[in-house]
């Protein structure tokens, strides 16, 4: 990553920092790079300003838009690229945003709802990733938790003396299926009781929920539960509590072929092999998540910036969806490489995002 420039004071830059030839010089580059992915070079950048400025001049101000870490040279060639830091200076400052078009919206909304016709949550979030993987030429992705699906019905299953299956089954028609461990020496009227315990508690309600009121009933009256239910009840419900995290939830990904097309360098190849090996490790992509739970709306992270994708060098751009009941229990998005074209992909991935969340209510 780009260290700070000591004659920048360390601090971040802003608009006041460059002049109105600075600027359109720094727009016209990174709109150039997002457009081809290619280097930009004086000549081409002086045809296409809207001022008269000869090719040394605007050599010179990419010279100092280089000194300020906005800009950097590949290669030895007069061409430029932006920087990372670059590249979020010009989403937070000079990227002009549009708004989906009427049609767009309704394409996103006839897909998205068409899936919850079925009744499935997973469905409509599948079909959510897919779409926005053909709107964004990227890769659609989606992270819920298991958590925070409503449940149906519960039933312990004894395989051997000591490990139980967990069955569980969501209100959207999914099973999850689970191997626990049980406390030494327990009867079988134990997993007995706690699966009527809990299948007269659960209904509509996640194990989120679930664990809370169980909480709530080991405080208030230990006689509600004997011992060994009280065991296998808690085994049950850490399977799917969030509390570990080698499962953090349900992944999504849909287009990631869209990300090997247009590659025209072998470093390019191994971005997106490095970028399939993190969409596999599955265990880290409970970062997004929290990554999201820290704002509402659209969240960017270009390159570095979110440690999940850093070695890839790729950009992300997610947005969280929300219960009935307002909680965060997801979030989808696009990755891509940097050169996204995030003034079209942010108010897809925003628009997607509050959709998803007015189906699921």
């Amino acid at each position: 990553m780009h260290e700070p420039d000591p004659a920048n004071g360390d601090r971040a830059l802003s608009l006041s920092d460059l002049d109105k030839r600075s600027r359109e010089i720094f727009r016209s580059i990174v709109e150039s790079y997002l457009e081809t992915g290619e280097p930009v070079g004086s000549r081409n950048v002086s045809r296409n300003l809207s001022m008269s400025l000869s090719p040394a001049s605007v050599r010179n101000v990419m010279s100092d838009l280089e000194h300020l870490g906005l800009l950097h040279s590949p290669h030895t060639s007069a061409g430029r690229l932006p920087t990372e830091i670059g590249l979020r200076f010009f989403v937070d400052a000079l990227l002009e945003v549009g708004d989906l078009t009427e049609a767009e919206r309704r394409e996103i909304e006839v897909q998205v709802r068409a899936s919850n016709e079925a009744h499935s949550t997973e469905q409509v979030l599948t079909e959510a990733s897919q779409m926005l993987s053909g709107l964004s030429m990227g890769a659609g992705v989606v992270l819920t938790h298991k958590s925070d699906t409503r449940l149906k019905h519960i039933e312990f299953v004894r395989i051997e003396p000591q490990k139980a299956l967990v069955i569980l089954v969501s209100e959207d028609g999914s099973v999850e299926n689970r191997v626990v461990d049980l406390p030494s020496n327990l009867p079988s009227s134990a997993l007995v009781e706690a699966t009527n315990y809990l299948n007269a508690q659960i209904q509509g309600r996640t194990l989120s929920d679930i664990r809370s009121e169980l909480e709530r009933v080991r405080d208030a009256d230990q006689a509600e539960l004997d011992q060994l239910s009280q065991k296998v009840i808690s085994a049950g419900l850490a399977v799917w509590g969030g509390d570990n995290p080698s499962d953090p939830g349900t992944l999504i990904v849909r287009g990631r072929s869209n990300l090997l097309t247009d590659l025209d360098a072998v470093e390019d190849l191994e971005r997106i092999r490095l970028l399939f090996d993190d969409l596999e490790n599955k265990k880290d992509l409970i970062q997004l998540l929290g990554l999201a739970e820290k704002g509402d709306g659209v969240r960017i992270f270009i390159g570095s910036e979110n440690n999940l994708f850093s070695l890839s060098g790729s950009s992300l751009v997610v947005s969280p969806y929300r219960d009935a009941n307002q909680r965060i229990v997801g979030v989808l998005g696009v990755i891509g490489p940097t050169r996204l074209n995030y003034a079209r992909v942010i108010p897809m991935v925003d628009y997607t995002a509050r959709l998803v969340s007015k189906i699921l209510k």
